[in-house]
């Protein structure tokens, strides 16, 4: 998958959704998708980062994409059945979404943990994707072959100090991973998640002030396996942890 090389037609035809579409991974993954094909649904919490990705999908004469602004911290259930609701009525159905957006809260000591830390995070992390992909199953299942994809961690399968609240979403994002494919075996749809590894990012930099970004993987180099994840090349792939480097 580090490797892999995709036509590129390889998702031409397929409605894809990205969450954390306005920056970072979600911003370079939703760019590529379009190049490859893909009619994307940037979502995101900044509307003029949002429009900025619309104007450079839109420029490069890729499929012209959609927006829904939405902050999820403050999103409810109503939202993401609305939000399901509206991409069926303008798509028929949904091939794939890219649960990105993550919210990395304060690293500290355990006992340190404020209880509306933990609660942002989770919701942000752990609740926004699990109830929004509630939503979307019904669309999504109406698509040929759908794929769901997670975000996950290092720190979401090997523990690290003063990671908590990070650590604690992503070590459950990776069991809604398993819960979800193990529902969808032998269905049209495939759910596995993705470690992207350290990536030069501003989450990266906030956890890792001191750190030379340009050690670093960009967003760019990781676009191999988040392609063959969503293209049909993966079609066999499910309930599987992968790693993007």
């Amino acid at each position: 998958m580090l490797e892999y090389q995709a036509a590129k037609d390889a998702l031409k035809g397929k409605t894809i959704l990205v969450t954390g579409a306005g920056d970072g991974i979600g911003k370079v993954a939703a760019m590529t998708y379009a190049a490859h094909g893909a009619t994307v649904i940037l979502l995101g919490k900044t509307v003029r980062k949002l429009e900025a990705v619309y104007d450079a999908i839109e420029a490069a004469g890729y499929p012209t994409p959609a927006i829904i602004p939405l902050d999820l911290k403050g999103a409810t259930e109503q939202n993401y059945i609305d939000m399901a609701e509206t991409i069926e009525e303008q798509f028929g159905h949904l091939d794939g979404v890219l649960h990105n957006a993550s919210l990395l809260g304060v690293l500290g000591p355990w006992e340190h943990m404020s209880q509306s830390s933990l609660d942002e995070v989770m919701k942000v992390n752990l609740t926004a994707p699990a109830i929004m992909t509630k939503a979307l199953l019904k669309v999504l299942r109406k698509a040929p072959k759908a794929s769901i994809l997670l975000t996950s961690s290092g720190v979401g399968r090997q523990g690290r100090a003063y990671w908590g609240p990070y650590a604690l979403s992503k070590f459950a994002t990776e069991g809604m991973m398993q819960v979800l494919a193990h529902e969808c075996e032998g269905t049209s749809v495939r759910v596995n998640s993705i470690n992207p590894g350290a990536t030069r990012t501003k989450m990266r930099a906030n956890a890792y002030p001191a750190e030379d970004p340009m050690i670093l993987k960009t967003a760019e180099d990781l676009m191999p396996t988040y392609l063959y994840l969503m293209s049909d090349d993966s079609e066999q792939e499910n309930g599987k942890a992968f790693n993007a480097q």
